[in-house]
């Protein structure tokens, strides 16, 4: 076996990297975004073994929209560069490029086997250009053949080692081409046909059999005139245990996909549900079509799908003709490799077998497939392709006369496909330009029409997405899809009539239920979503949501697996106020996936409306047990923990909340939370710190505005707390607490008596019966001195709150101060009852106001804590009664005594104010999550 030099690997490395260089620059389209973007496997804390029981796109291969399409250990790749660098796009287009590389040097020393040292370099530098290949190396996806490429040709390279001296049986080479099969097997299913490929390489080129050896060595035994010869007997051995082999790896996959077959409908492949013959005669058809792509690769195109090549329906249509050339020339090749002996015969009997064995799976002539071309599945192919170009140039280059056109045609080939390559790798670089492109090469295909919408879509170009959505519907007016895609772009466009009557068309198109036939069969499992669809646009009618729930009814009645309906349906439920349904929905929907965080996440919110934190705790962490970045259970179990009370409960509450900002670093409600657990556990410092990184990051955030505001005034920074309070009212000058909270700043600390009047009196412009505000408007007119005025203000104030006591003790005491006035020998009463006012006041001010506030979500409200309150309100009523009991004393003596009674009284008030939590504000929990229940996106 000829070896490779260092300069044929550094030519071929250096061709493929000057053809593929641009491909770093492509980001994640089409299949990529549900293979990497959407699929959960790759993310490190989804387990390995669920790689082993989903499918190439992450479903598990049990459900019945699973594509079946098993490769885990090409995902494990992803997953590995999602380890390294999570989701930039050049880690994996790199990736790609560097297994193309190995994939052509491998190549060159296949090659080798049957070609010459010339020959051989040209095949491997033609495979290495060829712009066929840019959907496989340059699409993310396609490292599935490139995987499967590399052990597939290692398989074959091993078992070419397993004839030893004199004939005999070498294992070690045949265990490791078993056990290479089984790997490049589990990168891409079409990694099995090299035990073919193996086996006609045994008995035509090991052996040396010719097709008439073969026929007149049976015809003998047959007659009784001769023996089974040695050396046949062991190459039937080796070939029974490769047979053996590879029907043990047909079971163990038929068993994986649980003995069912994908679901395609007639948009992915229309030949595959026409009647004869132009179901035959189509098939047949494509076989020329992917020939003519390797030979004159100059219009590519990413999808193949719907109405791209129309059926052949007669056996008059003039493409049959296409069809009948190509057997012939098949068959000219087959009939010349298997029937005289050489080494030409031999090359091209290889070649045709790189060709054809591999491409069986996807040929659709034993079983359908998803598609009706597909390029990258002609990677493998193309080997077979290019050995026989290698081949035929050297015969060429052989003959004097044709020698130097022959190496002027081969180096315009090299350079012109190589530029393909090149310019072709462009198209990759996004969605828009990737399909852009296909419509250049096909107008027929709804699906391109409908991908470019998307991209758009994706751009928020609603009106230009909407024209090539609607153009979709025109070339493939039965098509479900374009009219939801048609639908959704109205309702994003906010035209709710025109939304809901392309639903309807798409709802009309589908199929009919037949009684004793599997619908799920018979629909794309993703069309199902014009009800999901459908029903969540009308339900934002209060008036249409019984309507809403029957459609949800009616897609669960159609597939009783559909998971997203019940989803759907439970939020709907909550909606209507039925919990106890909508529990039921989300149980049913677990049944179906115990492993979607997503759904345990939905039934803990609710556990919250059936006021049961016990239970909603439990699913949070079940949800961040299957996911611990939930970010959603992350920040609603935190707050959940937080309203609990349970101290023991705040670490684990603090640290939920620092996965949840390092997850969303800019959400301010993250940042805001750990401020309030900070100000719980007494750590004002820190409290400050995130509350003012919650207001960087949102300068409007009311309730980050407040309770630093409130922070300052507890900490005895009141003065720090105006300008805060100032910002506050600014946005929302209606803030009543804040007014509040200004207002007694302004009386107590700055003492401007005039300030704090224009606040109380906003609060009663806004709300005439808010008891607090009037209360301490009354305390104003007091400290003015206008005492016949806040005597009318208190008794005002009482009749609104009759049951306050401290109204009533407030109003006796300006009574007595007005009797004191035409009592001048009672004239040391008034200055104790006026701090004794002060001091009520402001106690009553910040009692019992606890205000849940969500800044962009629903809120809960919780209770407070009262303690502290009537202990200080008796403390004062005592210090008011020694007060009275007290002999006269002197004027000086007097007000030492009032001046300490009100620095007292001030220090009971900040001890009330702060162990009495109910003037925080706080954010409460957010809606359920309905991410399983959106509009469907992509075809």
């Amino acid at each position: 076996m000829a070896e490779i030099s260092l300069k044929e690997v550094a030519l071929i490395v250096g061709v493929v990297a000057a053809c593929y260089w641009n491909s770093l620059f492509c980001g994640f389209v089409f299949d990529d975004v549900s293979a990497i973007l959407d699929n959960k496997d790759l993310h490190p804390s989804t387990p390995l073994k669920n790689l082993f029981q989903n499918d190439f796109w992450g479903t598990p291969m049990s459900e019945e929209r699973s594509h079946k399409s098993y490769r885990p250990l090409t995902v494990l790749t992803f997953r590995l560069n999602y380890l390294f660098s999570e989701l930039n796009a050049v880690s994996y287009h790199f990736l790609n490029l560097i297994f193309h590389g190995v994939v052509c040097v491998v190549f060159l020393k296949v090659c080798k086997l049957f070609l010459d040292n010339q020959s051989s370099i040209v095949a491997s530098l033609l495979f290495a250009v060829h712009p066929i290949h840019t959907e496989a190396v340059t699409g993310v996806v396609g490292r599935a053949e490139l995987l499967s490429s590399i052990f597939f040709l290692a398989a074959f390279l091993s078992y070419t080692k397993s004839k030893g001296p004199d004939n005999t049986i070498v294992w070690t080479p045949i265990a490791l081409t078993v056990f290479l099969v089984a790997v490049a097997t589990l990168c891409k299913e079409q990694g099995i046909t090299v035990v073919g490929i193996c086996c006609v390489y045994e008995v035509f080129i090991a052996q040396g059999y010719t097709l008439p050896v073969l026929w007149d060595t049976a015809v003998q035994i047959l007659r009784g005139k001769g023996s089974v010869p040695f050396s046949m007997l062991q190459t039937l051995l080796k070939l029974i245990v490769l047979m053996f082999s590879t029907l043990l790896l047909v079971v163990v996959r038929v068993q994986v996909i649980q003995s069912q077959l994908p679901v395609f409908t007639r948009f992915d492949n229309p030949a595959a549900v026409s009647p004869s013959p132009a179901r035959q005669l189509t098939f047949n058809y494509l076989l020329p079509v992917n020939a003519w792509l390797l030979l004159n690769p100059s219009e590519l195109c990413c999808d193949w799908t719907m109405g791209t090549i129309p059926l052949v329906e007669s056996l008059l249509d003039v493409r049959n003709i296409a069809t009948l050339t190509f057997f012939c020339f098949l068959g000219s090749l087959i009939v010349f490799s298997l029937r005289y002996p050489g080494d030409s015969s031999k090359t091209v009997l290889m070649a045709l077998c790189l060709i054809v064995l591999p491409f069986i799976p996807a040929s659709n002539l034993f079983f359908p497939v998803g598609f009706v071309v597909a390029e990258r599945v002609l990677y493998v192919p193309s080997m077979g392709f290019c050995i026989l170009v290698a081949h035929g140039w050297k015969k060429l280059s052989n003959k004097s006369m044709l020698r130097k056109i022959s190496w002027v045609c081969l180096a315009v080939v090299l350079f012109t496909h190589a530029l393909k390559t090149l310019h072709r790798n462009w198209d990759w670089e996004s969605e828009y330009t990737l399909f852009m492109s296909a419509l250049k090469v096909n107008k027929n295909n709804a699906k391109l029409w409908n991908n470019v919408g998307h991209a758009l879509e994706n751009e928020k170009n609603f009106e230009r997405a909407l024209q090539f959505f609607i153009q979709a519907t025109q070339v493939q007016p039965d098509d479900i899809g374009a009219h939801m895609n048609v639908g959704r772009t109205y309702k994003n466009l906010n035209k709710t009539k025109e939304a809901e009557k392309s639903y309807m068309i798409a709802k009309s198109l589908m199929p009919q239920i037949i009684p004793g036939k599997k619908y799920a069969a018979r629909v794309a499992p993703n069309h199902l979503n014009v009800y999901i669809n459908l029903a969540n646009l009308i339900r934002a009618n209060e008036s249409r949501l019984e309507e809403a729930d029957q459609l949800y009814r009616q897609a669960i009645s159609m597939r009783p697996d559909f998971k997203q309906a019940y989803i759907s349906r439970g939020e709907l439920l909550l909606k209507m106020n039925k919990p106890l349904k909508a529990k039921e929905a989300y149980l049913r929907a677990l049944e179906l996936d115990r492993t979607n965080a997503d759904l345990w996440y939905n039934l803990a919110i609710v556990y919250i409306e059936l006021k049961d934190p016990t239970e909603a705790l439990k699913n949070f962490n079940q949800a961040l047990e299957l996911n611990p970045m939930h970010k959603l259970a992350l920040f609603n179990s935190a707050l959940l923990m937080q309203e609990s009370g349970n101290a023991q409960l705040r670490p684990e509450a603090k640290q939920r909340l620092l996965n949840y900002v390092k997850e969303e670093p800019q959400d301010a409600n993250g940042y805001f939370n750990l401020g309030m657990l900070a100000m719980d556990d007494k750590k004002d410092t820190e409290a400050e710190a995130w509350m003012k990184k919650a207001i960087k990051l949102q300068p409007n955030f009311r309730s980050a505005l407040f309770n630093l505001a409130l922070l300052y005034s507890q900490t005895a920074k009141e003065l720090m707390a105006l300008p805060i309070l100032e910002d506050l009212l600014k946005y929302y000058p209606d803030h009543t607490k804040g007014l509040i909270l200004k207002g007694d700043i302004l009386m107590n600390q700055k003492k401007d008596i005039v300030g704090a009047k224009k606040c109380f009196e906003k609060i009663l412009e806004l709300d005439p019966n808010n008891v607090q505000g009037k209360h301490n408007l009354c305390v104003v007119y007091f400290e003015e001195r206008d005492l016949i005025k806040a005597e009318k203000c208190l008794v005002e104030t009482l009749a609104l709150a009759p049951h306050e006591e401290y109204i009533q003790r407030h109003l006796n005491i300006v009574r007595s101060k007005i009797a004191s006035l035409s009592a001048p020998e009672q004239s040391s009463v008034p200055a104790g009852d006026t701090a004794s006012a002060a001091a009520e006041e402001k106690k009553k001010s910040f009692q019992n106001s606890k205000e849940v506030k969500n800044e962009q979500k629903p809120s809960q409200t919780t209770a407070g804590n009262n303690k502290g309150h009537s202990k200080n309100k008796k403390q004062a009523e005592k210090n008011s009664m020694e007060k009275k009991d007290t002999p006269k004393k002197s004027t000086k003596e007097i007000k030492d005594i009032e001046k300490k009674r009100v620095a007292a009284l001030k220090r009971l008030e900040e001890i009330e104010r702060i162990l009495n939590g109910n003037f925080l504000e706080a954010v409460s929990m957010v809606p359920l999550l309905s991410v399983e229940q959106k509009d469907i996106f992509r075809e």
